[in-house]
């Protein structure tokens, strides 16, 4: 499902139009990024939190060369799913 096959959902089962879909859907993805580019945790209950990681600096290798090359630190947004989002997914899991 792309961005506007989405937002034909949303406007479906919010009984909205597709333009008020699409900017409730821009604004939300807009704020969760901003939120977790400034350092904070966005929790929706029951369908996941996003936030940012601390990727550790670490040796790697030039594929091409074979070289010893030093990755830096770097922080990363990650998703973490929720019980129910899981259980959604995967309802023989158990967790």
């Amino acid at each position: 499902m792309n961005k506007g096959e989405l937002v034909d959902e949303i406007a479906a089962k919010a009984n909205v139009t597709k333009k008020d879909a699409d900017a409730i859907l821009t604004a939300i993805l807009e704020t969760i990024v901003e939120t977790v580019s400034e350092g904070d945790k966005v929790t929706l209950v029951g369908f996941g939190t996003f936030e940012v990681r601390t990727r550790q600096a670490r040796d790697g290798r030039n594929p091409r060369t074979g070289e010893v090359i030093k990755i830096p630190e770097t922080k990363v947004p990650a998703f973490s799913a929720g019980k129910q989002f899981k259980e959604r997914v995967s309802p023989d899991a158990e967790t």
